[in-house]
């Protein structure tokens, strides 16, 4: 029998149409006569749908009349529990559509990318393709993400943080503090979304203030960088687990602007948007030999430090004026699944879908090795607990 993977796509986010066009990729990339493959298009609102139009991205023109094509559907949040079930019991038979083996989340951005949905799927117990929870909280949120990395001996630029509360409340003391520690020009940005959503570069006072208003439209937590003005930006991919992984071959990507805009990535200069690998870009990134493997170590070392799994993308900065190296941030679901990088270094997309279900059914092997709970219960220990919920025997 084949395996049956489901492919999870769309949902709350502000990525959700570049999660529709990546997660088609995908399905059509995967092996046919080796899986099966099932797609579940979460809505902007928040349902679960399967159907075999949510297959082709032309449909998605019109949500209404493709939804009426599909069969809007849940899972229970029951370990074990791998079945998909019909929200509309029939009403003869039964309401369990089809069960599942792997699940391979293309959720980007936030209530998706960022651990929730991963969340859904441990309680689950489901195999499940890409990072964890603790990785995808993590890599989501840009101001952990650079803790985590700076402590870890990974270079940064200078950075300051706030939420959206500080920022009403002392504005002027982390004007102050922005001016100081990082000087303009500074770039702005949300803390947890993603495809350059809500980032601004201010070259005064009055643009940081404005950048940091329109930030605060997105995320609670807003980061504000040194912004390198002379940047080369490089991206290089991960595949694999954070005790085993390899790095693909770099890629330079090719803004139109200061900041490589939304359009830049996935419009690819034109009106179809495609996806990343629609984006203009050099592959291989034309780099000194010396450079290329600092930046794939560096890649490898950010995949690591976070614990990360599947696929994912780093993205880097060279300062051309002293050729210092950065990590700007990692992707955890890249656009495209970064397909285009493995491509380049001789894995074809089919093979990398291959190797994510397979790493995915790997992972749960080895958690199964791992105690989680004990089969003994203390409530039969000794004719009961002393002292009742209250006393001393009852707390930690």
């Amino acid at each position: 029998m084949k395996t049956k993977i489901a492919v999870f796509f769309g949902g709350r986010s502000t990525e959700h149409e570049i999660s529709v066009i990546s997660a088609n990729q995908a399905m059509h990339a995967i092996n046919k006569d080796k899986y099966e493959v099932i797609p579940v298009y979460i809505t902007k609102q928040g349902k679960w749908y399967t159907g075999d139009a949510l297959m082709d991205v032309a449909n998605y023109r019109d949500t209404k009349s493709l939804l009426a094509k599909c069969r809007e559907v849940y899972m229970r949040p029951v370990y074990g529990d791998y079945k998909l079930y019909t929200v509309k019991k029939p009403l003869f038979g039964s309401d369990v559509l089809t069960e599942l083996d792997v699940v391979i989340p293309v959720l980007h951005g936030s209530n998706g990318e960022d651990g929730t949905f991963e969340g859904i799927l441990d309680s689950i117990g489901i195999p499940y393709a890409g990072c964890g929870v603790l990785a995808s909280a993590n890599g989501m949120d840009k101001i952990t993400m650079k803790m985590i990395l700076q402590a870890s001996g990974i270079p940064v630029v200078d950075y300051v943080w706030f939420t959206d509360k500080q920022w009403a409340k002392q504005k002027d003391s982390l004007i102050a503090e922005i001016e100081e520690k990082i000087g303009y020009p500074a770039i702005v940005k949300p803390a947890n979304l993603g495809s350059s959503v809500g980032i601004g570069r201010a070259t005064d006072r009055q643009q940081l203030i404005e950048r940091v208003e329109d930030a605060r439209h997105y995320s609670t937590r807003i980061i504000v960088e040194h912004m390198v003005e002379h940047l080369q930006e490089i991206n290089c991919s991960v595949l694999g687990d954070c005790d085993d992984y390899i790095t693909s071959v770099l890629e330079e990507p090719i803004k139109s602007g200061e900041i490589l805009s939304y359009e830049d990535k996935y419009m690819g200069g034109s009106k179809g948007a495609k996806g990343m690998q629609a984006s203009q870009k050099r592959i291989p990134a034309d780099l000194p030999d010396a450079e290329t493997a600092r930046i794939r170590f560096l890649a490898g070392e950010t995949f690591r430090v976070l614990s990360c799994h599947g696929v994912s993308r780093v993205d880097m900065i060279i300062d051309r004026d002293n050729r210092n190296i950065y990590v700007n941030e990692i992707n955890t679901i890249p656009g495209s699944l970064s397909f285009y990088l493995w491509e380049a270094t001789d894995i074809p997309f089919d093979v990398l879908m291959d190797r994510l279900v397979s790493l995915a059914l790997k992972r749960k092997r080895d958690a199964a090795t791992k105690t989680v709970s004990y089969d003994q219960n203390i409530f039969s220990l000794g004719g009961g607990v002393k002292g009742g919920t209250k006393g001393k025997f009852g707390t930690k």
